[in-house]
Parts: C-alpha cells; structure tokens; sequence
C-alpha cells in the first residue's frame, strides 16, 4: 500500500527549535496514544522557547481555531505586531507570521498529525516581513482534537 503525503507535511529536516518542540510532543505521548492530551502540556518546560509558542484552542461545527488566552509568546506577538490572546483566527488580520495558519490548524486536526509550513523572507527592504518555520501538533481532550501546540522558528 502507497502512503501519501497530506498537505504540511513534516519535512525531513526540521529547525532545531521545532525540532525540540516536536521531540518534547512525542515525549508527552501516553502509552500508544497517537498524540499528547492537552492538560499535559506545560510550557514552562520549555522556558527558552516561550516566546516562540502558542496554543490555539480548536473548536468544531463549525470548525474555528483561537489563540489561547496567556499562552501566545511575546516574539508572536512582537512579529505580529498586536495582541493575538483570546482572538479567534478568522476574526484578525492574516498577516506575517499567521499566513496560512487557518489551513494547517485545519490539516493538522483533519490528520490527527504535525503538520508544517515554510515561509520564505520577503526581498529586502522596508516592511519585508523575515521568513519562518511554523509547526502545528494537535493535543487530545474531550474526546477529540481540542487543543493545538503551535511552534514558530524565524531565520
């Protein structure tokens, strides 16, 4: 049987910041769970990479994604240039650094899996916007995909 990629599918090397953040995922898994549940995720174990994380609170029917209140590190929310905490994604402006980031929530509750997205920098000069790598993991809870683990790493 042929496997296929999904769309924001891992690539085969990922930054080293995600890298963390998607070995710190896997580590969180119990027993044979496909992903970590939700209330076991604590940031804090990662206080080097706060700036660079969020959690996204994943809603169904319909479906809607919203960033989490207190958990959107300050380099997001610097990159973005306003508050993005309790904000719901189809509610703001998609700009760097949440381009696409609608989609890939999406692809990554519809997979069950991480998912990626590689932004590539914008030419030089004033308002360019620099590029960056984001990884989705979906978290269990409830009964189903209810919470996402966002990472971002900039170049």
């Amino acid at each position: 049987m042929k496997t296929t990629k999904g769309p924001y599918a891992l690539p085969r090397r990922l930054p080293a910041d995600l890298a963390r953040v998607l070995a710190f995922w896997q580590r969180l898994k119990r027993h044979e769970a496909q992903m970590p549940f939700w209330d076991d995720v604590k940031l804090t174990a990662l206080p080097e990479l706060a700036g660079q994380l969020a959690l996204i609170d994943a809603f169904e029917n319909p479906a809607r994604f919203r960033f989490g209140f207190d958990v959107v590190g300050d380099d997001i929310k610097r990159r973005y240039g306003g508050e993005l905490g309790g904000k719901f994604l189809d509610e703001i402006e998609v700009r760097a650094p949440l381009q696409f980031l609608t989609s890939q929530a999406s692809a990554a509750v519809q997979s069950g899996k991480p998912t990626h997205y590689q932004h590539e920098a914008a030419d030089a000069g004033a308002g360019a916007d620099s590029g960056y790598s984001r990884l989705v993991l979906p978290l269990w809870g409830n009964g189903r995909i209810g919470m996402l683990l966002v990472a971002y790493a900039w170049e």
